[in-house]
């Protein structure tokens, strides 16, 4: 199969290269969205067939192998988040020939006159958060960010920011870039964003303008803490300690199994901000308290599940690589038995042994569960009883 790929703006009055309407001319099968077919239909000729690319696209796909050679329409450039992607994914040995256009982020840096070499991309196009919180953490001067029009809107993008505390940016807003007639584009304070409708399609620029502290070792009395009580807390040399132990920077999930205050976490995910994070404390109180300590210290995306781990569902949750044991409520051989059986191979777990009564409980939850105990290293904190941060890891 033969795809020629184009890509156009949103401009009801396309200016094609001789060279495409060639492309246009000798050929009848092409595609696109709606939008794509109302702009370019006065170039098509006639007795062409139209495809419009719709959910699912496994019916548009199917409907392509009826054909040698396709032309689609695309916005921009097809490779930028674009459709050229999927079509390389859906069939890999695929013959493309490409035209691309500026992106709409190119596009808004144009009308900014921003220099944009230095600029992130995040597409949070039907996606999760995932990638902007990861963005917002590690600080980049210029975010360069695709936008929907259901949960990931300027608005909403603006009330993220501003609830974790990175009001350290401001916003550029563009709307129906590449369309003469309607587009518009403007500079705004976060705050001026909210509630705030903006015509779609629309994209925005984050553009820093001050630096956000970046804590690395934050000191225990500075969180919101259980009932007051610095007991309940992992101290932060031990904190930090049992985050190198596990490893982290190589690996793409992580629990944390009794949270409390969601200290280690927070700093899990302040150093290492790529990382998918859950979780679990069955006490009530930790949901508010992780929410308050997240948004202290910048850290949007944990996710917080309140409930007893050991009766929880967590078929639906990404296998973890890692894993710290913050509380057991006496149910280690538990809790080791079912992070054994899910654990990623080669994946970590780190404990906090505070006596021999709870050493000896997760020796023998190891030795149950064929876990191989990697590492034990002993600290002194002050006058506070000494703490074994052990490591366990699931060979192959």
């Amino acid at each position: 199969m033969k795809f020629y790929i184009i890509g156009i703006d949103d401009d009801q009055e396309q200016h094609f290269a001789e060279e495409i309407l060639d492309i246009i001319r000798s050929h009848r099968i092409f595609s696109g969205g709606n939008r794509h077919h109302q702009i370019v239909e006065s170039f098509l000729p006639e007795k062409s067939i139209w495809i419009d690319i719709a959910v699912p696209l496994e019916n548009v796909f199917e409907e392509y192998k009826k054909h040698n050679t396709i032309v689609v329409f695309a916005s921009g450039d097809p490779l930028f988040f674009g459709f050229a992607n999927t079509v390389k994914r859906m069939i890999p040995d695929v013959d493309i020939i490409l035209y691309p256009y500026f992106n709409s982020l190119q596009l808004l840096a144009h009308r900014l006159i921003m220099p944009y070499h230095d600029m992130h991309i995040v597409s949070l196009t039907g996606r999760s958060w995932h990638k902007f919180d990861e963005a917002l953490i590690m600080g980049y001067n210029k975010i360069g960010v695709l936008t929907d029009n259901k949960e990931h809107t300027p608005s909403a993008i603006a009330s993220r920011m501003l609830k974790y505390g990175y009001n350290n940016y401001r916003i550029s807003v563009g709307e129906l870039l590449g369309n003469k007639e309607q587009e518009k584009f403007s500079t705004y304070k976060l705050e001026d964003v909210i509630g705030k409708s903006f015509a779609f399609p629309n994209n925005l620029i984050l553009e820093k303008i001050s630096d956000r502290p970046r804590s690395f070792g934050i000191p225990e009395n500075e969180f919101y803490l259980l009932n007051g009580r610095a007991k309940m807390i992992t101290k932060m040399p031990i904190r930090l300690l049992s985050l190198s132990m596990l490893e982290l920077r190589d690996k793409a999930v992580f629990w944390d199994i009794g949270f409390c205050t969601g200290s280690v976490s927070i700093e899990a995910k302040l150093q290492f901000p790529h990382l998918q994070i859950f979780a679990f404390e069955q006490r009530n109180e930790g949901k508010e308290l992780m929410e308050l300590n997240a948004q202290k210290f910048g850290t949007p995306g944990i996710t917080a599940i309140i409930a007893d781990f050991t009766e929880t569902d967590i078929s639906h949750l990404p296998k973890p690589d890692a894993v710290f044991i913050g509380g057991h409520g006496g149910k280690m051989k538990e809790i080791v038995s079912t992070v054994a059986n899910i654990l990623n191979e080669n994946g970590s777990i780190v404990f906090n042994s505070v006596s021999d009564e709870s050493r000896n409980m997760f020796l023998e939850a190891l030795n149950d569960n064929n876990l191989t105990l990697e590492q034990s290293i002993c600290i002194t904190i002050d006058d506070f009883n000494t703490i074994e941060v052990m490591k366990a890891i699931k060979k192959k």
